[in-house]
């Protein structure tokens, strides 16, 4: 995998395939092997980039929290490492909630998004107050107890009775994460800026997806489809907060027919 330096950190990302550039962003606890299955039926005709965000898979977490702010900071150095002018960004999760903070600092790069299983709002005081003390569990008594917690809330039923391939590969990808890297990242979603004012000066074209047993509530998708111009909000049948993971074909033909219908 390639590797360049962000400040602190080492990060390491994956390239492939030839066309407009497409960067997918991962969710938090995993790495950009999330994307692979997605990634096999875009190849053909996109050029794609996985980046192991900050503290994830293969990428240093670097000093402190890691906030939005370094998240965007570390893509923009990405983009300038690819020689990349101007890409369509998918972001799942935490991916979406640096996607906002990238659009507010480096919007003319942008050429449509992706908001996949995230959310505009900032944490409740009660959300990061949980965040927080997860935080200083993980780092008393390691990630074995947060994993097992973590996962049933992520996948749909449906995912978690018969797909149980799917479920280990999720749980490979948060074993690779250290106290110390889980620790990091609670700690900078705890801290993320409440997007909702950001969301009407998004101006470029923008689909929005979430699973029909996403953790996240559907009315937090129909505010992002109300508030962002031309917009359009797609819910995957028998998948949770990981739709991507879980109902891969669905998501693939579906981020497909947004990406062939974009000008190029």
């Amino acid at each position: 995998m390639p590797t360049f330096r962000s400040s602190d950190a080492q990060l390491f990302y994956e390239v492939g395939g030839e066309g407009p550039t497409v960067v997918l962003l991962h969710p938090f606890p995993l790495n950009h092997d999330f994307w692979k299955p997605v990634a096999a039926r875009l190849s053909t005709r996109y050029r794609l980039l996985l980046p192991d965000l900050r503290a994830h898979g293969d990428s240093d977490a670097g000093e402190g929290p890691a906030t939005m702010q370094k998240l965007a900071a570390d893509l923009a150095l990405l983009c300038r490492e690819e020689r990349i002018g101007k890409a369509i960004f998918a972001g799942v999760s935490i991916g979406g909630y640096l996607l906002f903070e990238f659009w507010r600092q480096y919007r003319e790069q942008v050429s449509a998004l992706v908001l996949a299983n995230t959310r505009a709002a900032a944490e409740t005081p009660e959300g990061r107050a949980n965040r927080l003390a997860g935080a200083d569990k993980v780092l008393r008594e390691g990630t074995a107890g947060f994993i097992a917690e973590m996962l049933p809330k992520l996948m749909s039923p449906v995912t978690l009775s018969n797909r149980p391939d799917i479920v280990e590969s999720a749980r490979g990808m948060m074993q690779r994460m250290s106290p110390q890297d889980i620790a990091a990242v609670q700690q900078g979603i705890a801290a993320r800026p409440d997007s909702i004012p950001t969301l009407k000066t998004i101006s470029v074209p923008t689909l929005i997806v979430t699973g029909e047993d996403d953790s996240i509530p559907r009315s937090d998708f129909e505010l992002m489809r109300q508030h962002i111009a031309g917009s359009r909000l797609h819910v995957i049948a028998r998948a949770g907060h990981y739709a991507a993971l879980e109902q891969p074909e669905e998501f693939a033909v579906l981020l497909r027919g947004f990406l062939d219908a974009l000008p190029h």
